[in-house]
């Protein structure tokens, strides 16, 4: 029997303590030392991809014998490091078993002493910076090899001075400095060096020319575009539904609101498809996104879509998406910026980099949320393709506010404007300034028997509030005129309320709260009366209430409201002056539909109402304001707008050999001679063109609209010329082009032509009491004010 020292049992006793800490000391050693490793040789496979570069010296380098050696000798040491693990394991297993039991007599052969396993550990440490040695001396070859093959080819990577090509230089500098600055350019195979700096802007960007050492076919080919497809009328509006998406209260609403108006929106196409013959229609690709509704604008409208928030702006867009698919065109319909990216093909990364593709879509519609998105996720591909968004756009963006230099300088800056887009491009919901496109939106249209089953069961002293949430109810000085319209009928609201009545309706008033769609029409039918408080400014109800044969009493405004005095305004893209609460209903339908009165006199007042009250009207409803004329009207943009094209007329300082105008028999406005030829691709057709000088502070907008027209944009550059002011008879002592809003103008005193010198800058809108401005109307087609006669 062998006795063992004392000596040597408290030693193996500290070995055996120590096996643990050992192989927890010798995993992490490994661990890190593998990490290490693998991080060094990981970052030289995974920072190029194939194609990404003309060199590939790194890749090569390292997928080579050299490289697969270094990571046979890895995984030798993994697997070795795992055995000796496994051993010390085994041997302090039995160490805790030995003394459990109390024995403390080993086999001389079971003992491993401490030297010998510090021996091993120092060994694989040895191992392990052997290794390590080796792949340093394999990295420091790659970028000798790298170094020498940028040097062989530095004269085929610098910037090329080309005059074709003047920003080349300083974007190289630019991307020298800040290519780390978005995730986008690696994605596009930038990686710090000169060559990748001008493939990106000569392939991708377009500020270099192309490299001759490149291969230019796979640059050079452009997809083939897709076969012209004609787009046939639907009636079935189910696969839109789907399109819409769900999740939100706002598109509930809007399907709702599409799914009762199917009926209407197929008999519509129906009319317009016999109307338009054997017009042929191409079938226009689509996009569609509610900026407005995304998370990233905060989409303030569903969770006031239950509670009596305005609903306007998802009442159009229900319609537009509507009035599109009927049309026959190809649809995409996106409500996160998620979605947005993935149809626009946006790279990753921070949105510095042009689009992946081509434009997919012909058209996009979108609002200003939605613009303000595209521009910061599509790069130098916003400014290409710009011209095929439309904005829908409610009250508006005059030219003086869209242009973003003359904003600047002249005041008119706001947070919604500056965009330089065409001013056609906004889409408005009520034709505001013909600046802009007349968009608007439908209301229910009745058929002959609804209108007189309507017309019977009217009642004569019943009166509906417009108005769904309390804060309208605040309207100051409210309580004088509901006082004076109670002694004369029974006043009924839909204020919006969950547990208690509203303490700003009147207790006379008798509120429904807020109805659901169908229901508040019926009221409608029922009341004599529909009164607005001022606010909210031109909503779709009014034209709801009228076409279900209601009077609408609406305030006039004195002084008018308008950005410089009301809040409501402040910093919205236009100077328009609002005279009332619904100015297209008081100037395109007026009475006996529609009455505008001063609600602070209080004899005007009450005399209005006796006089409603003695008054019989029909239901009525705007032609554009059918399913048929908003068919109408967007089948004419989509296939006459295009503002994508090479400006037309000539600007300033341009003469054409003959001028295209005559003077009026009355000499008191030009004409578009019968003789003259047409403008290429105009539209509406020049030859509807009739040309008045205003009065000194009249906006061209008001003075053709004194002769019964329609003041059109589009035909100013045929005017801005020093002939047209000749054949008006007007003496200019001399003639001036610059950038102002009012031109072309005759400025008195002082005997000045003035001429515009940015065609951005043509505005209907606008006056001054020093000009006279030359101004261009158009005829208008019956019921339809943003169609010329000619236009369909």
């Amino acid at each position: 029997m062998i006795t063992v020292n004392p000596d040597g049992k408290i030693m193996v006793r500290r070995c055996l303590v120590t096996l643990r800490p050992f192989r927890l000391f010798v995993l992490g050693i490994g661990f890190f030392t593998l990490c290490f490793l693998m991080t060094s040789l990981g970052g030289q496979f995974s920072a190029r991809r194939l194609g990404d570069s003309p060199f590939t010296i790194r890749t090569e380098v390292m997928g080579g014998p050299e490289s697969r050696g270094v990571l046979r000798k890895m995984s030798d040491l993994l697997e070795l490091m795992v055995k000796r693990m496994d051993a010390l394991a085994r041997l302090e297993n039995i160490s805790e078993l030995h003394r459990a039991g109390g024995d403390l007599h080993f086999p001389a052969d079971r003992m491993p002493p401490g030297a010998g396993l510090m021996e091993r550990i120092q060994a694989i440490a040895q191992n392990v910076s052997d290794i390590a040695v080796k792949v340093d001396q394999i990295l420091r070859h790659s970028l000798l090899l790298h170094s020498k093959v940028s040097e062989g080819r530095r004269d085929q990577c610098e910037a090329p001075s080309d005059p074709k090509f003047p920003d080349c230089s300083g974007k190289v500098e630019w991307m020298r400095a800040r290519w780390t600055s978005d995730p986008c350019y690696a994605f596009f195979g930038v990686d710090g060096t000169e060559c990748s700096f001008l493939i990106y802007l000569s392939e991708v960007e377009w500020f270099c020319p192309p490299l001759p050492w490149r291969n230019q076919t796979a640059a050079q080919r452009a997809p083939k575009p897709l076969p012209k497809v004609q787009a046939v009328f639907r009636s079935n509006l189910s696969h839109l539904l789907d399109l819409m998406g769900s999740g939100k209260e706002s598109l509930i609403f809007m399907k709702k609101r599409t799914k009762r108006l199917t009926a209407q929106w197929a008999l519509a196409a129906q009319r317009l498809a016999q109307k338009l013959g054997a017009t042929q229609r191409d079938q226009k690709q689509i996009l569609v996104h509610i900026g407005f509704l995304t998370e990233e604008s905060g989409d303030v409208f569903s969770p006031r879509v239950l509670k009596g928030g305005p609903l306007g702006e998802m009442v159009q867009w229900a319609d537009i998406l509507a009035a599109l698919y009927v049309l026959g065109h190809g649809l995409r319909v996106t409500v996160s910026l998620k979605e947005l990216q993935s149809n626009l093909g946006v790279p990753p990364g921070r949105g510095s980099c042009p689009l992946t593709m081509p434009l997919p879509f012909d058209l996009i519609y979108t609002d200003y949320h939605g613009l303000q998105q595209m521009k910061q996720h599509m790069g130098l591909s916003f400014k290409k393709y710009r011209c095929r968004i439309r904005v829908i756009d409610t009250f508006g963006t005059e030219p003086a506010y869209n242009h973003e230099e003359y904003a600047t300088l002249h005041g008119y800056r706001t947070n919604w404007g500056y965009w330089n887009l065409n001013p056609k491009q906004f889409m408005t919901m009520f034709p505001h300034t013909p600046d802009n496109s007349f968009m608007g939106f439908v209301s229910e249209e009745l058929n002959e028997t609804e209108k007189q089953l309507i017309k019977g069961g009217k009642a004569s002293n019943m009166a509906v509030v417009y108005g769904k949430e309390a804060s309208i109810w605040k309207f100051q000085g409210k309580e004088k005129f509901l006082g004076i319209l109670n002694k004369y009928m029974e006043i009924h609201g839909t204020v919006y309320y969950e547990s208690q009545r509203p303490p700003e309706v009147p207790a006379f008033v008798k509120n429904h709260g807020l109805l659901p769609q169908p229901e508040f029409q019926q009221l409608l039918r029922k009341a004599k009366l529909f009164i607005g408080f001022g606010f909210p400014y031109e909503g779709p109800a009014p034209l709801e209430a009228i076409a279900n044969g209601c009077i609408f009493l609406q305030s006039r405004f004195s002084p008018p409201h308008s950005s410089l005095n009301h809040e409501f305004f402040r910093g919205k893209p236009t100077s328009r002056e609002v005279f009332s609460q619904h100015p297209y209903a008081e100037n395109f339908i007026g009475k006996p539909h529609v009455w505008t009165v001063d609600y602070n006199n209080s004899e005007e007042f009450e005399a209005a109402i006796k006089a409603i009250m003695r008054t019989q009207v029909d239901p009525y409803l705007p032609y554009e304001y059918t399913c048929e004329g908003m068919l109408e009207r967007i089948h004419a943009y989509i296939q006459h707008q295009d503002f994508c094209v090479a400006p037309g007329p000539a600007l300033p300082g341009a003469h054409t050999p003959q001028s295209p105008f005559v003077l009026a028999p009355n000499a008191t406005h030009l004409e578009w001679a019968q003789n003259a030829s047409l403008a290429p691709a105009a539209w509406p057709p020049a030859h509807s063109l009739r040309a008045w000088l205003a009065t000194p502070g009249r906006a061209c907008t008001d003075t053709c609209l004194d002769h019964g027209l329609i003041c059109e944009p589009s035909f100013f550059p045929f005017l801005n010329s020093q002939d047209a002011f000749l054949k008006l008879q007007v003496p200019c002592d001399s003639t001036e082009s610059e950038m102002n809003h009012l031109y072309p103008a005759f400025a008195q005193p002082g005997q000045e032509c003035y001429l515009q010198k940015e065609p951005l800058l043509f505005s209907c809108a606008g006056s001054n009491t020093k000009y006279r401005r030359l101004c261009p109307c158009r005829d208008f087609r019956k019921g339809q004010v943003a169609l010329c006669q000619g236009c369909l």
